[in-house]
């Protein structure tokens, strides 16, 4: 049979071409993949993420005469250079090299390999460059944005406070179902990472309930026509609502608030816990609150406060 049908995860690289590869490295990154989705109950995204990087890896040692199991540090280098020489970013190939360590430190951990080539390779520094966030008169307009005189307005404001108000990803609001709303005790419960053990209550403010009231009780029930769909928020054709058409719309109301700014739907999740923090929020709770595995992963905010304290101390001091 075909080699993309032996592996259960091929729909997440559908793009990819396994006839560059051999079939025994195919199989190793297969495996990996089937452990992290399996063992480790990663998200499709992160799958997908470890699979473009990996299957990329096993190509260059294809064309280079090597191996993923048979590989050296001067291959693994060797790759990152080759990285690095097709333009890809710092941060990139840093993804890049983290996907290909984690694979060999699974590979140690199976004795499929007695030796782990890439141990000894380092990430390039890179220049650090904090995240966007938009100022809170931002967030007003952008909030504002949706005229709600008609339904697509209502769930469009219904998307947008709630993904403010609870500084939930995208993957995480689209997934939301109407059972995980509570509007009478103010909270949704949101689904981290395609698994249950990571789900969490948010607590909503009264403008997000407010909306989310008026958006399930009339707009919602004129885009819905299939009494079986139980997606929180939907499409004009009554279905899931996608990435990409949340991600549409964003830049669209982005754009008609007038914001400059790059803005991603991320953007309201790094604002939401930066306008917490400012406003005197412990960092325990805001972990708590993204769904954070590790107190590392929320300090990042925390450094982009004091970054920006700093900042207007010195342009203080310049100006007096």
């Amino acid at each position: 049979p075909p080699r993309s049908t032996l592996f259960p995860y091929t729909t997440l690289f559908r793009s990819f071409d396994f006839r560059e590869i051999k079939m025994t490295d195919v199989n190793v990154v297969n495996e990996y993949i089937s452990y992290l989705a399996e063992h480790k109950n990663s998200s499709k995204n992160t799958l997908s993420a470890y699979g473009r990087d990996l299957y990329l890896y096993a190509e260059y040692l294809e064309k280079h005469g090597e191996t993923v199991i048979n590989a050296d540090s001067e291959a693994v280098n060797a790759f990152k250079s080759y990285l690095s020489a097709q333009g890809k970013s710092v941060a990139t190939v840093s993804r890049c090299m983290s996907s290909v360590r984690s694979l060999y430190k699974y590979l140690m951990a199976t004795s499929a390999v007695t030796q782990n080539p890439s141990s000894e390779i380092k990430n390039d520094k890179q220049e650090k460059k904090f995240f966007e966030v938009l100022s809170e008169p931002e967030i007003d307009k952008l909030l504002s944005a949706p005229n709600t005189s008609d339904f697509k307005g209502i769930r469009d404001k219904a998307m947008l406070e709630t993904l403010y108000a609870t500084g939930m990803k995208v993957t995480e609001l689209i997934s939301l179902n109407v059972s995980d709303v509570n509007l009478q005790l103010n909270f949704v419960r949101c689904h981290g990472e395609d698994n249950a053990k990571h789900e969490r209550m948010v607590l909503l403010y009264p403008t997000a309930v407010r909306v989310l009231e008026q958006y399930i009780r009339a707009a919602r029930n004129y885009f819905v026509t299939d009494s079986s769909e139980n997606a929180l928020f939907v499409n004009v054709n009554g279905e899931r609502m996608t990435r990409q058409g949340f991600w549409k719309l964003l830049k669209g109301y982005a754009k008609n608030a007038g914001i400059t700014k790059t803005i991603t739907p991320h953007t309201l999740r790094h604002s939401f816990a930066a306008h917490l923090l400012e406003n005197g929020a412990d960092i325990n709770d805001i972990k708590n609150i993204l769904g954070h595995a590790d107190i590392s992963s929320t300090q990042i905010y925390a450094q982009y406060v004091k970054s920006r304290i700093s900042d207007s101390y010195l342009k203080y001091l310049h100006r007096t």
